[in-house]
């Protein structure tokens, strides 16, 4: 049998990142012995609504967080027991709580630090209402074969070498979380492992203390003898003699008691735990909680590390007495072992796993990121800008100083053009919606297509084609896209012309004409282009667009690359509009009368319906 908890424990766990922690953790044990799921719901109100993923083995599991217990009881009525991973500020409130709901009749506090007054408040308040209150500072509880609550016991292989996947017949009961596991893992080496395990947490006021465990395992037919590991400070351990030595009992009691050390040290030393703070000899030193043990008919080792000859001792009396079988040994291949995670058996060579993506310009593996190799902050240290950063990402080289040069003009001349084009005006309404800017600029972006920027592109695209298939053919080029596109990716513009030219093409082109040592053959058959397109039409000019696609297809850069230049140059426009908008506090924008042409009918009459 156990104490405390058992197969039929269902727990929510109260808190956040350490409680999702820990009920992975308790997952593993549930696996280990084939039961449910312990955690069945966890109360965070920052996460409420969300899904924890939880593996019980293989097997992936959904637990729901609530943003309040009484919602995670309502939909749970299974759940019986409380686990508290808050802070100290918070866990008071939580753990009173959990002691006042009908169904909870287990809570378990890990929290530390936990104010004295809080704490004895809380063990009243259990007390009255007839539930156990396990903690403050408690790393769990572990009952072998049945349930764990926390993550007591360690690791999986750990849980194994301790034969917690079945009962034994030693109870252990503990202030320190880290002694729990050790004295599990000594009592299945020098015995035949635990009924239970309790750690009581380290305060000096636990909602449930020495005597209070000892009782029940007192009345636990399973279990035939008791491991106490205590520590200088208080007087639980005095308390647990007297209840020892006051009349026959059916469990044997081993009993370690750390902080001898202190008959040597400056009296009032206050050593890790918060109730490790007594004085030097009498009541409260370990010297006088182990006599007192001792007198009681205690089993006391001088030392800790005569503790496994005790538990050796004992279950060897129990043997020769009949009180306890010989247990059987088990072979580990028969228990579970937890599924290997994909990254440990890639690693060992074990499986071969086809990528989900591949990856040819960044890596994150190392201390920061790397850009085709190069570590960013290196490419920052060395006088390289965002430009350069483009090359690598978007080509896959560093780019020239020059070549970096004109990556940078083009982004400065393309990063705005008013308010009053679709992207920007879209971004504009956004922001006088109150919307905010990742949103409102993703509006703009929607605006971005054939007649709005996304010509960079095809105008880079058809511009090549020239080159290659009509080098000096200007005529058969244009009769070809009449034919087969239609007009012209990147000649035209609504309102600049021959007599008032966009200057920004103009300084574009000078630049790289007579300033570069770039090869411009894509850049010189749009030249050409326009001197036959204008002269049709003075507006049928080489635009923005037209020449941001030629020069770039220059560059080396890839096809379909050429509209991404457009979209950050104008992502930097935008934000910059939603800035300007909700700095002025502008109002939302709606549409007068007059700019809106009403091609409908005049009002009429509604006829009856037929």
């Amino acid at each position: 049998m156990s104490i405390v908890i058992n197969k039929e424990t269902r727990a929510v766990i109260i808190g956040g990142a350490a409680g999702l922690s820990a009920a992975k953790k308790m997952a593993e044990f549930d696996f280990l012995v084939k039961r449910p799921l312990t955690v069945q719901a966890f109360v965070y109100p920052p996460e409420e609504g969300q899904q924890k993923e939880i593996f019980l083995g293989g097997e992936l599991k959904n637990v729901k967080v609530y943003s309040a217990l009484e919602k995670a009881l309502e939909e749970n009525p299974q759940i019986n027991t409380a686990l508290i991973y808050l802070g100290a500020s918070r866990a008071t409130q939580a753990t009173m709580e959990a002691l006042e709901s009908k169904n909870i009749q287990l809570v378990s506090v890990i929290t530390e630090g936990v104010p004295e007054k809080d704490a004895k408040k809380l063990r009243i308040v259990a007390e009255k209402k007839g539930k156990t209150l396990n903690g403050p500072s408690s790393i769990g509880i572990m009952s072998a074969g049945q349930c764990r609550l926390g993550v007591i016991g360690g690791e999986f292989k750990n849980l194994k070498l301790c034969n917690l996947y079945r009962p034994g017949s030693f109870g252990v009961i503990t202030k320190s979380g880290g002694l729990s596991n050790e004295a599990m893992w000594l009592c299945a080496q020098n015995g035949n492992g635990i009924t239970s395990a309790v750690a009581i947490g380290g305060d000096a006021y636990p909602g449930t203390d020495f005597v209070n465990y000892l009782e029940m395992f007192d009345k636990d037919p399973e279990t035939k003898a008791v491991v106490m590991i205590g520590e200088v400070g208080g007087t639980l351990e005095e308390e647990a003699a007297e209840w020892l030595g006051k009349e026959p009992r059916s469990i044997r009691l081993i009993a370690a008691i750390g902080g001898t050390c202190q008959e040597v040290l400056p009296q009032g030393m206050k050593f890790g735990h918060a109730g490790a703070k007594e004085g030097k000899k009498g009541t409260g030193s370990a010297r006088s909680k182990i006599n007192a043990l001792r007198e009681a008919g205690a089993i006391v080792p001088d030392t800790f590390g005569g503790l496994s000859k005790a538990i050796k001792q004992v279950y060897e009396e129990l043997l020769a007495d009949g009180s306890i079988a010989p247990e059987q040994p088990l072979d580990d291949a028969l228990l579970p072992e937890l599924p290997p995670k994909v990254q440990k058996v890639i690693k060992e060579g074990e499986v071969i796993v086809d990528p989900l993506i591949r990856t040819t310009i960044s890596d994150d593996r190392g201390e920061e990121p790397r850009y085709r190799g190069y570590a960013a902050s290196q490419l920052c240290e060395k006088g390289y800008g965002i430009e350069d950063v483009i090359g690598l990402l978007w080509n896959k080289k560093l780019p020239t100083r020059e070549e970096s040069e004109i990556v940078k003009r083009i982004i400065m001349i393309s990063a705005d053009h008013g308010p009053a084009v679709s992207g920007a005006y879209g971004t504009i309404l956004g922001a006088c919606a109150g919307i905010d800017m990742p949103q409102a600029v993703s509006a703009g972006m929607t605006m971005i297509g054939p007649r709005f920027g996304g010509a960079v592109t095809n105008a880079g695209k058809y511009f090549q084609m020239g080159v290659k298939d009509f080098p000096n053919d200007i005529p058969g080029f244009l009769a070809w896209m009449k034919k087969n596109v239609g007009p012209v990716p990147g000649i035209g513009h609504r309102v600049k012309s021959l007599r008032n030219p966009d200057q920004r093409v103009k300084y574009l082109v000078s630049y790289v004409k007579n300033e570069t040592s770039l090869r411009t053959p894509c850049l010189d058959f749009a030249l050409e282009v326009e001197k036959v397109t204008s002269a049709k039409k003075d507006n049928l000019i080489l635009n923005v667009d037209g020449t941001m696609g030629a020069i770039l297809m220059d560059l080396g850069f890839p096809i379909h690359s050429l509209n991404g230049f457009f979209v950050l140059a104008r992502t930097i426009g935008m934000i910059g509009h939603w800035i300007d908008q909700n700095e002025q506090n502008s109002r939302l924008i709606r549409l007068y009368d007059y700019l809106i042409n009403y091609a409908v009918e005049d009002e009429r009459e509604v006829p009856e319906k037929k």
